[in-house]
């Protein structure tokens, strides 16, 4: 049995926080080269340069490449042969972002309640986490900065099984076209399908961890993954809006069984901004 004690996870998770707002990861930033090549708009192209020249000067001076710093997302993947020790290993994660957001002066966009009491945190907590138990004696965390824009233009719908294939791609299109220019396109698409309600929605979230460009190891999905890209492309959207070819830099399906009465899914948008980052301890 492998011991980890809570201040290297308190400290790896502070420093994901930082990280993740500062630097835009590799295939997000190759993503944008291939975007000014695909890109016919003029306008279109120079919003890809400027997204560069942006990231450019947050990795310099280590500041955060958007104001909206997002809500910070954790997925945890824990070792069976991994036993924690020191502490409590949610306390560990919820006060590694909260120094993570402080010492790296990142906006704090968390309130205490939803509804009655919308006072800001001021430390940028609780985070959400999600944890899933694996073989093996090491602990990954995957941490993603998911900004309000772009997660108020999510959706989730409990389709009809006879739906089927055509019900998805029309929930998805309809879903990409009615966010149009508020989640700071060119987006990143995750699709969530089967499951239930709760299990639909961390699908479609969790498959934007994935690299750009990765596809679905199932032939199938990684067919229709392609075929709604494509078909996101041509709606017109455009980079930052203004129309164009790129609307989306990629689509990513994550899939898991579901009930013989039940199709749901889950569209969970992320914008240009695709900041994930991942350590294993």
């Amino acid at each position: 049995m492998r011991e980890i004690h809570v201040n290297k996870i308190r400290e790896a998770v502070k420093n994901l926080c930082m990280d993740v707002n500062y630097y835009l990861p590799e295939d997000v930033l190759a993503s944008f080269d291939r975007g000014i090549e695909k890109e016919k708009s003029p306008v279109g192209r120079n919003v890809f340069e400027i997204l560069k020249e942006n990231a450019a000067i947050a990795s310099e001076k280590k500041i955060p490449y958007c104001q909206d710093t997002g809500f910070a997302v954790l997925f945890v993947e824990l070792g069976q042969n991994v036993r924690i020790v020191g502490g409590d290993i949610n306390e560990a994660i919820k006060e590694g972002v909260a120094e993570g957001y402080t010492e790296g002066y990142l906006r704090k966009s968390i309130v205490t309640d939803p509804l009655f009491d919308r006072k800001n945190t001021g430390d940028n907590t609780p985070p959400i986490i999600h944890y899933s138990i694996v073989p093996g004696d090491k602990l990954k965390i995957k941490m993603a900065a998911k900004g309000g824009g772009s997660e108020n233009m999510s959706r989730l719908a409990m389709l009809k099984p006879a739906d089927g294939v055509e019900g998805v791609k029309k929930f998805v299109l309809e879903t990409v076209s009615e966010a149009g220019p508020n989640p700071c396109p060119p987006i990143i698409v995750g699709v969530g399908v089967g499951g239930t309600f709760e299990k639909v929605a961390y699908l479609a979230k969790k498959s934007l961890m994935r690299p750009i460009g990765d596809r679905n190891p199932d032939p199938r999905y990684a067919a229709l993954e392609e075929e709604l890209l494509e078909k996101i492309n041509k709606l017109g959207i455009g980079p930052a809006g203004f129309g164009g070819t790129v609307t989306a830099l990629d689509v990513k399906i994550e899939w898991y069984p579901c009930h013989i009465a039940s199709l749901p899914v889950a569209v969970n948008i992320q914008c240009h901004a695709s900041r994930h980052k991942e350590v294993e301890l």
